[in-house]
């Protein structure tokens, strides 16, 4: 086992891509040589991808690639992680998130194909994705098969929703052209990514797809029955993965995005926050799906979390977001309340210094959040102001939609 498992579901309705291929003794890699994609969350039944392929005598396992966090998931977001060793197997692991962002042509030399097996959580600046398309430029240009073994979007595949990133703010937590909320599998991106032609030089790749089976794409993560294998160190819930589209965007302004808690992006705090009146005006704009409580905090530093959170040792005012109902939350939407609460609230040099403008631009895909909360304007009327663009997405994806409602 490469992790344990934090959630034990008794049966897994659902069966993830990686799943259905070994309940056919993974046939179709039979005689290849396997380069795979992975980190800790490409759980199948009881044991991890890497040792079902690895313990597979028809299938010869040759590289590992990870991404950001690593291939056992344990780095801190945006720390460098270097190339190793697999202990268990010996195969060489490759990081896709140091030197290289994609495999070079030398590291792909000995694959006949590319596979992929990350669970992501479905928030266009969370890097899988990026490194997702960049995997397929790589494999296109070695002149091999990539196939995804996709997983259910844990956000479901009908809600979406935030701003459409705009050309300018193109970045490796801003590959592509979606909604910040983007109601998407890996695979049905990589069809996008594709066919639209996002990634340069992936028109020609031979690009396949083993659905997930038994997933609807109205469903959350915790109607799957599928075990939750926290994708990243301060991603430990599906609660807080629910939240995250909308309350990451707390890494771009003066405030704790809850790193060096339990419970980060699920509690929001400030040397300047009034933590009650805060609660009180967020639940009254009767936000879906959560209560708002008051809860002051101090960040601390978590091996294996958050080994330097921002505020560090500082004790701040805070709120903290309950999920009550998660079928009607909307994430982002939640967001851009918090964050307006949050600048309302600020005076002179805590507005000054409030927006780290060039982070929230890629974050949010665009500089109109600033421009829009620095005026005074309403989260409402913020909210309204990215619905056409929305539905051209909507419109756009249908092509590639993989998984009925």
């Amino acid at each position: 086992m490469l992790a344990p498992l934090c959630c034990l579901a008794a049966v897994a309705r659902v069966q993830t891509g990686a799943e259905v291929m070994e309940r056919n003794g993974f046939a179709s890699l039979e005689g290849h040589r396997v380069g795979l994609v992975t980190n800790h969350t490409a759980v199948v039944g009881n044991q991890h991808l890497i040792d079902a392929l690895f313990d597979n005598p028809k299938i010869k396992l040759v590289a590992l690639f990870g991404p950001e966090h690593g291939l056992r998931g344990e780095a801190d977001a945006g720390a460098k992680v270097g190339d190793s060793t697999d202990a268990r197997t010996g195969v060489p692991v490759y990081s896709l998130y140091g030197s290289n962002r994609q495999p070079t042509p030398k590291q792909l030399e000995g694959c006949d194909i590319l596979v992929y097996d990350i669970q992501d959580i479905g928030a266009r600046f969370y890097t899988y994705i990026s490194t997702l398309g960049l995997c397929m430029q790589s494999a296109a240009k070695a002149h091999i098969p990539f196939l995804i073994l996709d997983r259910p979007n844990p956000l479901g595949g009908q809600q979406v929703s935030g701003y459409v990133r705009e050309d300018k703010y193109e970045s490796f937590v801003g590959q592509y052209p979606v909604p910040i909320q983007y109601g998407l599998t890996a695979g049905e991106l990589a069809q996008m990514i594709q066919g639209e032609k996002w990634v340069p030089g992936v028109e020609a790749l031979d690009l396949r797809v083993e659905k997930a089976s038994g997933w609807r794409r109205g469903e959350l993560f915790s109607r799957t029955g599928l075990s939750w294998v926290a994708p990243s160190p301060n991603i430990p819930d599906f609660e807080t993965a629910l939240v995250y589209p909308g309350s990451c965007l707390f890494e771009s302004v003066y405030a704790s995005e809850g790193r060096g808690t339990d419970k980060p992006f699920l509690t929001l705090g400030a040397p300047y926050l009034d933590s009650a009146e805060a609660a009180k005006r967020l639940n009254g704009a009767h936000l879906p799906g959560v209560v708002v409580s008051a809860m002051p905090f101090t960040p601390r530093s978590i091996k294996g979390m958050s080994e330097s959170p921002r505020f560090q040792d500082r004790p701040l005012h805070g709120i903290q977001i309950s999920v009550t109902d998660p079928a009607a939350v909307r994430p982002v939407e939640l967001g851009i309340h918090l964050v307006a609460e949050f600048f309302r609230q600020t005076k002179g040099l805590d507005r000054v210094r409030f927006f780290n403008s060039s982070w929230m631009a890629k974050l949010a895909g665009t500089s109109r959040l600033e421009a829009d909360l620095s005026v005074g304007k309403s989260p409402e009327h913020i909210i309204a102001s990215w619905q056409f663009e929305v539905e051209q997405f909507k419109q756009l994806r249908e092509p590639y939609l993989l998984y009925k409602p």
